[in-house]
């Protein structure tokens, strides 16, 4: 694990940890210790400059077994069910189908999954038959829960220390990045964007932290534009336990058409008053006396910005996902559940559901390491069952 290097890019991140502890956010040396809230540095899934993924952890190891067969260009379209029983799984590409001995093991993600599910049959019985799919197994909860963390990026324009907006925008910035990656697999191309990052709270009332920030040092408009031309960081800050609900439907019974995706951010009261607070606590930490030497000009929202109305209208332009869609194939027990709590489809058998859209309620933090925690739980419990 890497996660202390942003002083090679930021010259003083400390200036923002010293900064966020003017303010009661202090500093903290480990965020996997039970209490997350303060500020520090995160720990990446990274390996020599590179992504330690699961593919790499787990499947690449295990490539050598005879009951392990990898198929790829192999698109899921639906799943194959005989009755109540799910017996294999339909693909479009290299393979046409597939059958399963035991489970199928269903882990497509939040969007994915219920996708899948719904062009087998399986969910809301209006909407399938509206698109002319035919109905196998009722599940209402199907596609719905979807929740997300959105981040507010505020962005502040600095003097007086390197930021990759200047380094990248040069050709010997750029050459010099990646002659670093390419002889010590360190530097800019070896990170993540955010290397450090803060938990608080927006209100203090609250008994744990409801607020993450990621701190960046570089900038841009909105996500994929240029990187700005002048030295900037963005102090991107998210609500970590919202409110808000959406859905992931089909809109057509042929599998290759995306699905409807309605995240309905913000529709919440609660999660407006959240970021209002956010914002205006992120636009206090950079008055902080420790940023004083690098004059921080507020560039997004934009200090124009006062009231509740005008800045909630710019949060809707500025805020973006973090890439943590959950919850559409909820886990519980009650009858709007899509899974128990063993993982398997109510109502329906050999099928369990191995990935972020079961959780009830989303994290409060990111989730990346949370679904491995879902899929090593999923493993022990199929172990149990069959004695091994």
């Amino acid at each position: 694990m890497e996660g202390r290097t942003a002083a090679a890019i930021l010259e003083n991140p400390g200036g923002v940890q010293q900064g966020a502890a003017e303010f009661g956010i202090l500093p903290r040396a480990d965020f996997n210790d039970g209490d997350n809230e303060g500020s520090g540095f995160f720990e990446v899934n990274q390996k020599a400059g590179l992504r330690w993924n699961t593919a790499k952890g787990f499947l690449k190891p295990s490539r050598h077994r005879a009951n392990l067969r990898v198929l790829t260009g192999a698109e899921t379209e639906q799943l194959i069910l005989e009755g109540k029983s799910v017996r294999g799984v339909r693909f479009r590409g290299a393979l046409h189908e597939g059958t399963a001995d035991g489970e199928v093991l269903l882990a497509a993600g939040a969007i994915n999954s219920p996708k899948i599910l719904e062009h087998s049959g399986i969910g809301r019985p209006d909407l399938l038959r509206a698109l002319g799919i035919t109905v196998h197994h009722s599940c209402p909860g199907v596609g719905e829960n979807l929740q997300d963390h959105l981040q507010i990026r505020t962005v502040f324009r600095i003097q007086g220390a390197p930021t990759l907006n200047t380094q990248a925008s040069t050709f010997l910035g750029k050459a010099g990045m990646v002659l670093r990656y390419a002889l010590t697999r360190s530097g800019p191309l070896a990170m993540a964007p955010s290397q450090f990052g803060m938990f608080t709270r927006s209100d203090p009332a609250l008994a744990t932290p409801d607020l993450e920030y990621h701190v960046q040092p570089l900038s841009t408009d909105r996500l994929g534009d240029p990187l700005h031309r002048f030295p900037a960081i963005t102090v991107s800050v998210c609500h970590l336990r919202p409110e808000s609900r959406g859905s992931v439907h089909v809109t057509d019974s042929e599998s290759r058409a995306q699905p409807e995706i309605r995240l309905n951010y913000l529709s919440a009261e609660a999660d407006r008053r959240v970021a209002l607070k956010a914002v205006r606590q992120a636009r206090r930490i950079m008055t902080a006396k420790a940023l004083m030497p690098y004059r921080p000009q507020e560039i997004l929202p934009g200090p124009a910005h006062v009231s509740d109305a005008a800045l909630m209208t710019e949060i809707g332009s500025i805020a973006t996902t973090i890439f943590h869609p959950v919850g559409t194939c909820r886990m519980g027990v009650d009858d709007g559940a899509v899974v128990s709590p063993d993982l398997r489809l109510r109502g329906l058998e050999r099928l369990r559901i191995i990935d972020a859209s079961i959780m009830p309620r989303i994290v409060s933090g990111n989730t990346a390491s949370p679904v491995v925690m879902i899929a090593e739980k999923a493993a022990d419990m199929m172990r149990k069952e069959r004695n091994l």
